[in-house]
């Protein structure tokens, strides 16, 4: 089988192995590779796998070899899935193997935003804490969690073990998600999207992009918030309108947004969220701890196995 890797830098810049995939064919690993070079490094792959690159039809209609493409990542809205289902193409991803990671990276802006930890230790190196006048210094507010009440959408695997960290910080936890009320956890209460909306001081996003969810949090949804609530995005970037959230930054409406994905990435320089007052946005990297990379290479590994040996697993297009 030959196998090629098409952005493999972002999984394994160096510190991991790709051993497992050497061994079930002739494997390609490419860094980095644009949209005019899919179809040049892929005429001779039986499989290939992809982060970023997208896989539309017209590129998978010039591969005849193509039998299988592996998603290195939960999400695997970068193939046309229709068009590979037609081909007779199995899609597979990589489910819930940066739960524990983007939970930690969750409430890692969550507390960025209510203690503004980086802000005071960058105070400090300009000698504002030796300039005090008081054993103390603070010039932010500080915000205290329990309380306070949190809400969630999305109940995934992420959304449920965000719900039980918040209940270990002694937070109400509201939800909204197709789950029925009677098989939440103790402790987890169920609301309509308005409810969510209104109820929550911190508002944070654990559900997959789709056309119901597109632009959820805009300056409609955001109005209906409570006044000074935090934002929190670690799902995917397109969930938010990123305008009307840098608006409601500017304006007071939101008292933070912490985030780890934006619409376009990387971002373009002038996205008026790297600039906004109370911002808070990471490149990317919830997902990218070596112990979820790890986990992820070897899923990916198995996936690849299975596939070879005629039961694919974690088929996202059957």
């Amino acid at each position: 089988m030959n196998i090629v890797v098409l952005d493999g830098y972002s999984l394994n810049p160096g510190d991991l192995s790709w051993h497992g995939l050497n061994q079930e064919g002739e494997l390609t690993v490419y860094p980095r590779t644009s949209a005019d070079e899919v179809i040049e490094r892929c005429v001779e792959a039986d499989a290939i796998l992809t982060n970023k690159v997208v896989l539309d039809a017209a590129i998978m209609n010039s591969l005849p070899r193509l039998k299988y493409i592996g998603v290195l990542a939960t999400g695997y809205n970068v193939v046309d899935i229709a068009a590979a289902r037609a081909l007779d193409i199995v899609v597979t991803n990589v489910p819930a193997y940066s739960t524990d990671s983007v939970v930690q990276m969750t409430f890692a802006h969550i507390l960025n935003m209510t203690n503004r930890i980086g802000h005071y230790a960058g105070q400090n190196r300009t000698g504002q804490w030796s300039r005090s006048e008081d054993f103390c210094y603070w010039n932010t507010p500080l915000t205290e969690l329990s309380g306070k009440t949190i809400g969630i959408y999305g109940l995934g695997s992420i959304g449920m073990k965000v719900a039980r960290v918040a209940m270990a910080f002694g937070m109400d936890v509201f939800a909204f998600t197709s789950k029925a009320s009677s098989v939440l956890p103790a402790g987890i209460q169920k609301t309509t999207f308005d409810g969510l909306l209104g109820a929550s001081d911190v508002l944070t996003l654990h559900c997959p992009l789709t056309a119901d969810t597109r632009a959820i949090i805009n300056s409609d949804t955001i109005a209906r918030m409570k006044p000074g609530a935090l934002l929190v995005n670690t799902a995917r970037g397109p969930l938010i309108d990123e305008k009307a959230v840098a608006y409601a930054l500017a304006d007071g409406r939101l008292g933070g947004y912490g985030a780890d994905v934006m619409c376009d990435e990387p971002p373009a320089a002038d996205n008026p969220l790297l600039s906004a007052p109370n911002a808070f946005v990471t490149p990317h990297i919830a997902w990218a701890t070596r112990e979820a990379r790890v986990r992820l290479m070897s899923v990916a590994v198995d996936n690849v196995r299975a596939f070879a040996a005629g039961h694919p697993v974690n088929v996202v297009n059957r």
